[in-house]
């Protein structure tokens, strides 16, 4: 069932500076920063309950703090450009100019966002479009603030040029704070030349993740937006925790094997494997796990505290369809902690220098990509009226996102993924079959 179309009056979009003058200078982006595949906006939506006797106008103190905000964030206050001296990468113009911001309202209730899916088509209205001939064009932040019937709807869009989720997730936390009437920690770093490419580059690693696969299954044509449907499907603690005990053979712990398997491993294994059993491809198909790894903690010397750019790297498993489809479990989750163990300081310098060629991609072909949200504490955002009600993206796509669950269970993971309309009963059928018991039995 879909939410009835969404009606919101909305004012013409203004433009909020910086609250205190902020340094005009141009910033260097890394190359994690400026792939092509990065050069859009993460979307993110907040609902949150307003109490009747909440005081003051809700939309202009969310101004106001944004405003003061991005005193410490001022590069989100810039423009993008590509640089003068070499065309294919970017750099920030921090101009002051000043994030978009738009008020508007709806006669909608909390209760409407609530008990329909998340997110739906008509979500898009929460956040102002910014018409541009190019992704250059879109300011790195745009902010839409929708008051509704007892509640508010909080819709954020970051370049993810500038931020990955965890710095998105810090940006958005300092903003709320100062809301709150306090000070934003930590305080923000940018650091970005910590991450310039070495002279001469030195590329050790394959970096299969950008290699090319050939297509045998159509999966271009399967996966158009018109051709897929959303799911959402939560795992409890309990549910995670069968899944742990399947990879390890139904408790037995298998020889050699004396690694704890995380929840992200099992749960990205878990879905990964369901997705190729669901669409039935053929045996030979070289199919490729992406998901990305924190890297700031990896790297030598230790990136600083405080630091809010792209700082992680895709790791990548692969195997084929008929390997996948005709293990068990724990031979998916192997493939995913050997993929995360690759990721070492020096995987990641060798990709910085492979991304100087910024013709590479990442390879979509045959290949589910995961993010995980769950861990970002998006679902802590208090702006002063509490945690928020819901959390996760504007819009669903064919990306696998996991996130904190919106049934309020502690520990909880909503997996939310659009997948091809015929293989959804089959693919849900999968995901709900935790035990295997026909792998558990070969």
């Amino acid at each position: 069932m879909l939410l009835p179309d969404l009606a919101i009056t909305a004012q013409a979009p203004i433009l909020v500076p910086p609250s205190h003058p902020t340094p005009f200078q141009y910033l260097y982006l890394s190359n994690l920063d400026d792939q092509l595949f990065l050069r859009f906006s993460t979307k993110y939506m907040f609902l949150y309950q307003i109490k009747d006797n909440d005081e003051g106008d809700v939309a202009e103190r969310l101004q106001a703090a944004l405003a003061r905000a991005l005193v410490y964030y001022y590069p989100l206050a810039g423009r993008l450009r590509r640089s003068e001296r070499d065309e294919d990468k970017l750099e920030v113009v921090c101009s002051g100019e000043g994030a978009v911001f738009v008020r508007a309202r709806s006669e909608s209730t909390l209760h409407d966002f609530q008990r329909f899916p998340k997110p739906c088509k008509s979500w898009r209205k929460l956040l102002h479009r910014v018409e541009a001939d190019s992704f250059l064009g879109v300011p790195p932040l745009v902010v839409q603030v929708t008051e509704l019937c007892g509640g508010l709807v909080v819709c954020v869009g970051m370049s993810h040029c500038l931020c990955d989720g965890l710095g998105s997730s810090q940006f958005v936390h300092a903003w709320a704070a100062i809301a709150r009437g306090k000070e934003p920690f930590p305080l923000p770093c940018w650091e970005r030349e910590l991450l310039r490419p070495r002279c001469p580059p030195q590329i050790q690693y394959s970096h299969p993740e950008f290699m090319a696969a050939h297509d045998l299954s159509k999966l271009k044509d399967r996966l158009r937006a018109d051709a897929v449907v959303r799911t959402s499907l939560c795992f409890t603690r309990d549910q995670l925790a069968e899944l742990k005990k399947t990879a390890n053979g139904g408790g037995r712990q298998e020889e050699g094997n004396s690694s704890i398997v995380t929840s992200f491993e099992v749960l990205a294994a878990h879905v990964w494997r369901c997705w190729i059993r669901a669409m039935e491809m053929p045996g030979m198909q070289s199919i490729k796990l992406l998901f990305s790894v924190n890297v700031r903690r990896k790297l030598q010397p230790q990136l600083p505290r405080g630091f809010y750019g792209n700082g992680f790297v895709l790791a990548c498993a692969e195997t084929t369809v008929k390997e996948l489809t005709e293990s068990p479990l724990s031979y998916a989750v192997k493939l995913v902690q050997k993929a995360k163990a690759r990721v070492s300081d020096e995987y990641v310098r060798s990709m910085i220098d492979f991304l100087a060629d910024k013709s590479v991609r990442p390879d979509m072909v045959a290949s589910l990509v995961i993010s995980e949200w769950s861990r970002m504490e998006l679902n802590t955002v208090d702006f002063g009226w509490g945690e928020p009600l819901h959390v996760g993206p504007l819009a669903s796509d064919i990306y696998c996102l996991f996130l904190p669950s919106a049934t309020c269970v502690p520990y909880a993971v909503d997996v939310l993924l659009s997948v091809p309309a015929p293989i959804l009963h089959n693919y849900v059928f999968y995901m709900r079959n935790l035990s295997d018991p026909q792998q558990l039995n070969e």
